[in-house]
């Protein structure tokens, strides 16, 4: 198992790696002067090498790569160039109401998902498991932004049961709630379809194996066989793209949050891109792919732990 852990925390600091080239290859190809940006069209030249200087842009590139990745060794993620804000301030602030989006999302499409593929398994080409086919696949095909636009007319703009925009006052738990429900409904939907799917044809695929056969034979009744013994056996493929299920919430939440206008990671990297500010893109694509890559090693993990094949096998 340590070294199963070891080899994809190797893989893990490589795709790290692997990002952060990427991500400050792609400063230089963003258009616009970061000084004119910071400063506005009306500053002077001089004023715009001064900025320059101050933020060692005027050097070579590998000293600026240097630089680059020593400020992130020590935590640093650069200054807004708008408001001069540490860059890890502003993340740090949208971070908790991103993730508590993905959460949310991925928790009630588990919660919803989980049963119908149950359900579907047990039954097999009835009527019951068509209709769960055809809802799941609907799902799975509905983009989440669509549906976000679609939920804010309905359920805010509309009817006025719930509200547009923000995420709530602080403090204020209840109001919080009602400010995610449908930004979570949004996000997680299409997770619904995905995951019970994929608990179908794992559950069915565990109800053949030979172990299974044997509680049969001694009168075990097929519900039972099936919630206690074969349905743990079945979740490890769930528990396997639960890490890439997150990531893809964390993408799905970035279109979302701007159309609930959610202070998030989403926001602050559209609003980012409209002012091109790359400090705070970069600084916020790095922590969204932070996020990914830890998702990705505790599912790995926890597959591993439910799985004794893949420790074998590594």
């Amino acid at each position: 198992m340590i070294s199963y852990v070891l080899r994809q925390v190797g893989l893990s600091v490589g795709v790290l790696v692997s990002a952060i080239i990427i991500l400050f290859s792609l400063i230089y190809l963003v258009p616009g002067d970061p000084a004119t940006i910071a400063l506005g069209p009306r500053a002077s030249e001089q004023q715009k090498i001064v900025f320059r200087q101050s933020m060692g842009l005027d050097q070579p590139v590998p000293v600026q790569a240097f630089h680059f990745v020593s400020k992130l060794a020590t935590g640093d993620l650069g200054t807004d160039l708008l408001t001069r804000q540490p860059v890890l301030r502003l993340v740090g602030a949208a971070l908790p109401k991103t993730v508590t989006l993905a959460l949310t999302g991925l928790g009630w499409a588990l919660l919803l998902g989980v049963p119908m593929g149950c359900i579907s398994a047990m039954r097999p080409d009835s009527m019951t498991d068509r209709l769960i086919g055809l809802v799941s696949t609907s799902v799975v095909a509905l983009p989440s932004f669509l549906l976000a636009i679609y939920l804010l007319i309905a359920f805010a703009v509309t009817l006025r049961w719930l509200p547009a925009m923000g995420a709530g006052e602080p403090g204020d738990i209840g109001d919080q709630i009602q400010h995610l429900i449908l930004p979570a409904f949004a996000v997680g939907l299409g997770w619904v379809g995905y995951i019970a799917r994929l608990v179908r044809a794992s559950l069915l695929e565990t109800l053949q194996e030979n172990h299974v056969r044997t509680y049969r034979a001694f009168g075990v009744s097929d519900t039972r066989i099936a919630m206690r013994y074969a349905l743990p056996i079945a979740m490890i493929p769930v528990v396997a793209v639960i890490g890439v299920g997150l990531g893809n919430l964390l993408s799905g939440a970035v279109l979302v949050e701007v159309v609930f206008s959610r202070p998030g990671l989403g926001s602050l990297a559209h609003d980012a891109v409209t002012t091109r500010n790359s400090p705070v893109l970069v600084g916020t694509v790095l922590v969204t792919t932070l996020l990914y890559i830890a998702a990705n090693l505790s599912t790995d993990i926890l597959s591993a732990l439910l799985d004794p094949r893949l420790r074998k096998e590594a």
